[in-house]
Formats: structure tokens, C-alpha cells, sequence
């Protein structure tokens, strides 16, 4: 009986790795830097700023639309009263500032363009850290 119980097990075994492999290749859309194309990177443009987090959004919603390709998102958590990094980042990367509003002690906003792609910035004063996004639309370019 132990002889055929042994030549069952490798095929279950592999049946159950094949049925996983599918689970691990959609895996980078389910995690929680899910909207970065390289969360060491600043709209991969830039290297990211060491005392920076990058972070998501916990929507779905959002998920879905950076999944399917319609929106671009990239969201930092910096030191506070750091508004201007990640927008000095960007222009030293070639966009251009199109608009931008003041900061105002409450947030930082701009509207930044370099060929084609456009990207709203915004950078949150919270409290003990400042908060930035970036928002565009589909892969840009």
C-alpha cells in the first residue's frame, strides 16, 4: 500500500503547485504598492527620496482603474514640511510646472506637463509628515 501512496503524491503535489501559479502571477495587483510600476521610483522618472514611503490607495475602485490602465497614481509619505520634494523631482526630471496654487499651509498643488503626459500634484501638510500624490491618466505618454 506505502509504494502507491507514493506515486499519487507527487502528481496532487504538482496539481496544487500548477493551481497556485496563477494566484502568484496576478499577486503584484493585489498588493499594497499595487500602483507602482517600481516603488523605488518617482513616476519613473526619479529615484525615490530616501526618507520617502511610497504608499496606495485602499480602494478598489482605484485598484481597478490602475489595474485596467485608466489611471496612474503614485502616492509618498515624507518628513514634514517636505512639499516641494517630490515637485523638484519632477522638474528636474523635464516637467513643467503648467499651474500651480500656493501652498497655503494646508496643501501644495500643480500641474505639471512634459511631452504628452500631464500629472496633478498634490502635497497634504499632515501632521508629523507631508503627503504626496500623484495623479494622471492612464500610462501617460
Amino acid at each position: 500500500m506505502l509504494p502507491l501512496m507514493r506515486r499519487v503524491r507527487p502528481p496532487v503535489l504538482s496539481l496544487s503547485l500548477l493551481m497556485a501559479l496563477p494566484l502568484t502571477a496576478c499577486a503584484p495587483a493585489n498588493t499594497p504598492l499595487y500602483c507602482f510600476a517600481d516603488p523605488a521610483q518617482v513616476w519613473g522618472v526619479s529615484p525615490l527620496p530616501a526618507d520617502a514611503q511610497p504608499e496606495c490607495p485602499d480602494s478598489d475602485t482605484v485598484r481597478g482603474e490602475v489595474r485596467s490602465g485608466k489611471t496612474r497614481i503614485e502616492q509618498f509619505a515624507l518628513p514634514a514640511d517636505q512639499a516641494e520634494t517630490v515637485l523638484k523631482l519632477m522638474q528636474g526630471a523635464g516637467y513643467a510646472v503648467v499651474s500651480r496654487k500656493p501652498d497655503d499651509g494646508i496643501q501644495l498643488e500643480a500641474i505639471l506637463r512634459k511631452g504628452g503626459d500631464q500629472v496633478m500634484y498634490f502635497a497634504e501638510h499632515q501632521p508629523g509628515r507631508t503627503f504626496v500624490t500623484l495623479t494622471g491618466y492612464g500610462h501617460g505618454e
